[in-house]
């Protein structure tokens, strides 16, 4: 599971997230101190959990909360917090668990658990539909190289052949496995597998060379992100 903490005091989120990284269940962990920055890692990662404190600076979390209920397929909540008169209010907006500071790393493991049990099954398909030019092809996706969107334009590119579509990227990042594919650029997704070379670019960042010779920028915002699932060093 990827999960996201949400609290602006960096000591309590360091200690919530060595403990959250104890359990085997979780993939990546993300942070944010506002609830602006708490937004903008929603939409850039699929968040699963979020671990949210309720008194931020200036800000409740409670609010952000009810933004969540608009969500089509909200993450879990589990409110992480220093107070505990807001149990009810919490359990109202269908909080998973409600966990108290100092954390206890007990309580955390079992708010991880209580999170997956509740989770449904995530099946990923053996075939991709893929509409393109009147026709409907079905491709496998061990098959697609990288998918790619310019002037609202989606294309997934497979090794020899190229479709223009009209479903989101966002689309096909969740229709696609965490496992094979990830966002390595606001207007990319690729195939991991599928990476022939790896070339120092502008800014520290990287360009890909794909298999099929399509070329893809590596963007300073998944640069980490990226680094860590290839195994490389940081600089």
């Amino acid at each position: 599971m990827k999960v996201l903490i949400v609290d602006d005091e960096p000591l309590a989120r360091s200690e919530l997230h060595y403990l959250i990284a104890k359990n085997e269940r979780i993939k990546d962990i993300y942070e944010a101190e506002t609830i602006t920055e708490a937004l903008e890692r929603m939409l850039q990662f699929q968040i699963d959990v979020l671990f949210l404190d309720i008194h931020l600076m200036d800000e409740s979390g409670i609010d952000l909360a009810e933004k969540l209920k608009k969500f089509n397929n909200p993450p879990a909540i589990v409110f992480a917090t220093a107070y505990d008169e807001y149990a009810v209010k919490a359990f109202e907006l269908n909080a998973t668990d409600y966990i108290l500071k100092p954390f206890d790393n007990e309580r955390v493991q079992a708010a991880i658990e209580k999170v997956a049990q509740k989770r449904p099954p995530i099946t990923k398909p053996e075939t991709i539909v893929v509409p393109c030019d009147e026709r409907i092809y079905l491709l496998k996706p061990e098959s697609i190289v990288a998918i790619s969107v310019d002037n609202n334009k989606t294309t997934l590119y497979t090794g020899n052949e190229s479709y223009l579509t009209q479903e989101t990227l966002t689309h096909w990042q969740q229709n696609l496995s965490d496992d094979q594919f990830m966002k390595v650029h606001r207007s990319f997704l690729i195939n991991i597998d599928e990476i022939k070379e790896i070339q120092p670019w502008f800014n520290h960042t990287y360009q890909l060379t794909m298999t099929n010779q399509v070329k893809v920028p590596v963007s300073r915002s998944y640069l980490k992100q990226f680094r860590k699932r290839v195994g490389i060093s940081p600089e």
